[in-house]
């Protein structure tokens, strides 16, 4: 098994559900991965490449029967600031990825794609929608969904698209200047009461707890009736932004005070999902709900 991005947030949890049982290469640059991360089970290897440089991403596909593809500039933010950059890595590299797993006869590759596709489309959003990306890194995913479907169709190399919707979780970092909602509320709760809230926090996202996640990845590849599809990964059911905040205040035990920001370029208004394909093609039916799943996350942070 062959995991790109094995190191970051979402990564690192599937190399710990992976690790017990099976060969584990993790194949990370580092740029926002974190060794830290890898502290879990023993069981895996780490090389030190980019999926930038197809030489070094061939060396590692060597001998592994699933790839599983997370290595990403996750960030609509910084692919509105830099979308050439961020193409290198979402676009380009997704393609190197699937020309590595077809020279090294690789079984299948699972690509972690997002919701992002979708833009502005009314939800609950399901996958025969049409795409209407907002941004670079929107455009990037979609993309990269075509090329995994032309190398199912063209070389018989066995693909399927998860479209994550807002994933979150232990190890996600709050640092990072794109960081995601989540652990950012959670820091600025416990460190200022306060939290920066982009337009009128009426928005809509639909937040999936890392560990479903994890085994909607390991439900793809294990069985062949999602070969060649796309699906959403998501709980089906919105939360405003404003919510998701009063809820981590609550748990937080902090009164909360909000600032408002201008919206955010690239940000959709509203997104959730249907979630009736993966039902039906995998058996995924995500096990945690918002509370408990934000109840685990504060656990992590030890508050």
């Amino acid at each position: 098994m062959l995991v790109t991005g094995g190191a970051g947030f979402i990564g690192s949890h599937l190399v710990d559900a992976l690790a017990p049982g099976h060969d584990v290469v993790v194949f990370d640059d580092f740029s926002t991965g974190r060794m830290e991360n890898l502290l879990g089970p023993a069981g895996h290897r780490i090389v030190r490449g980019s999926v930038t440089r197809p030489s070094e991403l061939e060396l590692a596909c060597a001998g592994a029967g699933t790839v599983f593809h997370l290595a990403a500039r996750p960030s609509v933010p910084a692919s509105v600031a830099d979308p050439r950059g961020s193409a290198r890595v979402n676009l380009d590299g997704t393609l190197n990825v699937l020309e590595a797993a077809r020279r090294c006869d690789v079984g299948k590759v699972v690509f972690s794609s997002s919701c992002a596709v979708y833009g502005d489309a009314r939800p609950p959003v399901g996958e025969t929608a049409a795409p209407d990306p907002k941004s670079p890194y929107a455009v990037q995913k979609l993309a990269a969904e075509h090329y995994c479907r032309n190398y199912h169709e063209l070389y018989g190399l066995r693909t399927v698209c998860l479209r994550y919707f807002n994933v979150f979780g232990p190890r996600q970092d709050p640092a990072s200047q794109y960081a995601a909602v989540v652990p950012v509320f959670f820091r600025d709760i416990a460190r200022k009461g306060r939290v920066t809230v982009y337009g009128d926090g009426r928005q809509t996202r639909d937040f999936i707890f890392v560990e479903d996640v994890v085994r909607a990845n390991l439900l793809a590849a294990m069985k062949g009736s999602a070969d060649g599809q796309v699906l959403n990964i998501a709980t089906g059911k919105g939360t405003s932004v404003n919510a998701l905040a009063r809820e981590i205040a609550r748990l937080s035990g902090k009164p909360l005070s909000v600032e408002r920001a201008p919206p955010r370029r690239g940000d959709v208004r509203h997104s959730f999902a249907e979630v009736g394909k993966a039902r039906r093609l995998l058996g995924f039916r995500p096990e945690t709900s918002l509370e408990a799943g934000l109840r685990a996350f504060r656990s992590a942070l030890g508050r």
